[in-house]
């Protein structure tokens, strides 16, 4: 029996453990379908992308635990996730993963917040008198 390939996806705060095996196209974020875990279909979409790109929506089975961040970290978070397992499984999938821009880590999070400021750059109404 062929072992299971893991890979690691992060976005903003949300970080994803993806357990990729063969199968029929099964697949599970925290015990839930991922169409019951992510109701909006864009969010979906985002989930199967990878396996899109590459052709192989029924040959896997993927389970995914996510924990942290908000539901569009975690989906963004599977996508490079499942992205870094279907590399790990067979090598031939980089060009295409790579040119649909499915390798990149997304570093964009959270502006720290800045002593004196509101928030990171909105700083607190202006009085004159």
């Amino acid at each position: 029996m062929e072992k299971q390939k893991t890979a690691v996806g992060r976005r903003k705060e949300a970080v994803t453990r993806v357990f990729l095996s063969k199968g029929e196209g099964a697949i599970t974020i925290n015990g839930k379908d991922y169409k019951d875990y992510f109701p909006l279909v864009y969010l979906q979409n985002q989930v199967e992308a990878p396996l899109k790109v590459v052709e192989a929506a029924d040959k896997f089975n993927i389970v995914i635990n996510a924990t942290g961040g908000g539901v569009k970290g975690q989906a963004e978070a599977a996508k490079l996730g499942i992205a870094r397992a279907l590399l790990e499984q067979s090598a031939e999938y980089r060009p295409v993963l790579k040119a649909a821009g499915l390798l990149k880590r997304d570093p964009r999070a959270v502006e720290r917040k800045k002593p004196g400021k509101k928030k990171a750059r909105k700083s607190f109404q202006f009085s004159k008198r």
